[in-house]
């Protein structure tokens, strides 16, 4: 099976082992796996911003950029999720709507990828340690991706998962909302991490690098002792702590 990695702009600046991570847990269940270089931010920014001529052009590079992969892989559910979008955003242009379609179609967010696809739901990975699941907004509400995370995580050996309270709830960054709201964002995620607080647990676990970002930039600012990790990083563990 033959799997194109799509590491999303925080995921090639922020979180490089996030995407190591990536690539070795399909590797290790069959896949091969490769990097279209070509392949540039997706253009949600833009999209979300109502820019939607300016996101077109974007678009049209990485659906050029991942044409020829048999799957498209993606440690966000957001960023996969944006994929999705380009369908109704080349409404009244068939040939670049029929593309998109095509794209949307073999496009996943890593853990609903590992249990759909590969039909995984234990990586054989062990971490020893208490910890908590954020779920993200886009990943949840629009990819659909809900139960995924939480089954591959309830079989990782060592690892005691506490509910996060209120886990439904958005961080506050939204992309640039985070930019253009500040002060309301700040009031969302320093809601959020009291209710990482409350579960008393030494890791906040989450599958999209924006929502890490911007809840483990807070959690640094009011000095916690709480380790932020990206999901694929723990299902590929070996035992650490």
């Amino acid at each position: 099976m033959k799997v194109s990695l799509f590491i999303t702009c925080l995921g090639d600046v922020f979180y490089v082992n996030a995407g190591k991570a990536t690539v070795e847990l399909l590797e290790r269940f069959g896949c091969e796996v490769d990097f279209p270089e070509t392949q540039t931010c997706c253009g949600q920014p833009a999209y979300n911003s109502g820019y939607h001529k300016k996101t077109k052009a974007a678009a049209k590079n990485m659906i050029h950029t991942f044409a020829h992969s048999e799957y498209v892989v993606s440690p966000s559910g957001s960023c996969a999720y944006m994929f999705h979008e380009y369908e109704s955003l080349f409404e009244g242009e068939p040939v670049w709507q029929e593309k998109a379609k095509k794209l949307k179609e073999k496009t996943y967010e890593l853990t609903q990828f590992l249990t759909e696809v590969l039909k995984v739901d234990n990586t054989g990975s062990e971490f020893h340690a208490k910890a908590t699941y954020h779920t993200s907004c886009h990943m949840t509400r629009l990819l659909g991706v809900k139960e995924a995370p939480l089954k591959l995580l309830s079989n990782v050996k060592g690892l005691e998962m506490v509910e996060l309270p209120n886990r439904e709830s958005c961080c506050g960054f939204g992309g640039t909302f985070s930019v253009k709201m500040p002060t309301i964002s700040e009031q969302m995620v320093d809601e959020k991490v009291e209710h990482i607080e409350e579960t008393e647990t030494e890791v906040l676990i989450g599958a999209d690098g924006g929502c890490l970002m911007n809840i483990g930039g807070r959690i640094n600012r009011k000095n916690k002792p709480i380790k932020v990790m990206h999901i694929a990083e723990i299902l590929n563990s070996r035992g650490e702590v």
